[in-house]
């Protein structure tokens, strides 16, 4: 029997499978990307991207906890233009083998569009819009709790550039479908589902929050069973014809499978790579890999939205 067929394409992308290094991990350089790649990723986002370099918040911004981590970074980055030259390093060394997706912020809706544009200028095969990162005040969340205004948000972006646009959703809403069905009418080419969620660690003895931002996002295997609700929500839908890519607490096969069997194409891999490296990539491509050949599956499209046939 042939080795399964582990290759994706998704918007007109093709992956050689869906296993890629998600934004705000491993992503600070383009040697760690391309680390990425090498151990078996067959894709990358980069850092979420603003146009001016961006400091972050002061420690303490991260609490590691037992079911995950909530991290208050404020978005770090060196600015687009700052950051470009990673962009590049990252194609000379994978030598154009893997798909590299640019992550986006701003603060207005023109901000978003004009940093869509100046990534699209780097070379990136994709642009993600981040509208909806829940630590840092006036920088995502409040573009991507709002149907109307993630219209707008995607048309501006959409309108100017000649490559796909992917649109990442917040859990933090009463349905998720609603946000996903006005970025797909407003043009995004595929969806990332999901965002970290809204959270936070009070320090018993001082009675004050951890983090200095106060709030933070938490991600890591405690969002893992949402991100599968939001994307079988999605996906089970019947009305959302873009592609999903299923982000969220992986850390083994078992939970990429489980994204793919509710509908996601590919997914996005991060906060287990703090906790092991990026030699999760490689066990996870085996163990698909083993899965497949035992259940006598050939392509990796005949496990998709197996579960999302089921009508609730």
């Amino acid at each position: 029997m042939e080795r399964p067929d582990l290759e994706v394409n998704i918007a007109g992308i093709r992956f050689p499978n869906p296993l890629l290094l998600a934004s705000g991990i491993a992503d600070e350089t383009g040697a760690s990307m391309a680390a990425a790649v090498k151990m078996g990723a067959g894709g990358v986002v980069t850092k979420s991207l603003s146009l001016e370099r961006r400091e972050g918040h002061p420690n303490p911004c991260v609490v590691e906890l037992p079911f995950g981590m909530i991290n208050a970074m404020g978005l770090p980055n060196p600015g687009i233009q700052g950051y470009g030259e990673e962009i590049a390093k990252f194609r000379r060394l994978t030598d154009g083998r893997a798909p590299v997706l640019g992550s986006v912020f701003g603060s207005t809706i023109d901000e978003y569009g004009e940093a869509a544009r100046a990534v699209s200028d780097l070379g990136v095969d994709a642009v993600e819009i981040n509208g909806s990162c829940p630590n840092a005040r006036g920088l995502g969340l409040q573009f991507g709790q709002d149907p109307e205004v993630i219209d707008e948000l995607v048309r501006t972006v959409r309108s100017s550039l000649d490559i796909p646009v992917f649109f990442k959703l917040t859990p933090a809403t009463s349905d998720i479908l609603e946000l996903a069905l006005a970025a797909q009418e407003a043009g995004a080419d595929g969806l990332t589902a999901i965002n970290t969620m809204p959270a936070m660690k009070i320090d018993i003895r001082t009675g004050r929050p951890i983090l200095t931002n106060i709030t933070g996002g938490l991600s890591g295997p405690a969002i893992r069973p949402v991100g599968v609700r939001c994307v079988y929500r999605i996906c089970s839908s019947g009305e959302i014809e873009i592609p999903v890519i299923g982000v969220g607490g992986i850390s083994n096969f078992e939970d990429v499978l489980e994204y793919i069997m509710a509908g996601s194409s590919a997914v996005q891999i991060g906060t287990c790579i703090s906790w092991s490296n990026l030699g999760v990539f490689s066990d996870i491509l085996q163990g698909i890999t083993c899965f497949m050949e035992e259940e006598g599956y050939s392509s990796i499209d005949e496990i998709r939205g197996i579960a999302a046939e089921v009508v609730e």
